[in-house]
């Protein structure tokens, strides 16, 4: 562990994981319209939502898969990491109420550039898979190391 109570590099094996969950509320799809910009009446707007192949409103993406970035800087690698890329597929809308639990394993460890490869997957009601992906994140070095 780092100074920060996060994994460090030397820490790290292939296979290791970790989950963060999160509801995903009303409140947090208008915040999230605020803060990014994206207004799309497919997440604000139910009238508008319930007329889709969506039968109803969604959550942002981008806000269903900050989960993944909760689970990565809070559990695995933990403080300290820093994110350096990330790819995603969604694969199933989330809906306010549901509850998305992000799960990161470690698919691949380079020691000496003190970077982690993730994959990267978003379920609900425990099992439906909604968003899939691999991260890239940079790991702390232990105290002293080189």
């Amino acid at each position: 562990m780092n100074d920060l109570g996060g994994y460090t590099i030397d820490d790290l094996e292939v296979g290791m994981k970790a989950s963060f969950s999160k509801t995903i509320t009303d409140a947090d799809i208008v915040l999230f319209a605020g803060v990014s910009g994206d207004h799309n009446a497919v997440h604000t707007n139910e009238a508008f939502a319930a007329r889709t192949p969506f039968k109803g409103r969604i959550a942002h993406g981008m806000l269903s898969a900050s989960i993944i970035s909760a689970a990565i800087a809070n559990r695995l690698p933990g403080p300290g990491s820093i994110y350096l890329g990330q790819n995603l597929r969604f694969v199933a809308p989330v809906r306010p109420g549901d509850t998305v639990s992000a799960t990161v394993s470690v698919t691949r460890v380079q020691k000496d550039k003190g970077i982690a490869h993730l994959e990267t997957v978003c379920t609900v009601h425990d099992s439906l898979v909604v968003i899939t992906g691999d991260a890239v994140v940079k790991v702390p070095r232990s105290a002293g190391a080189s």
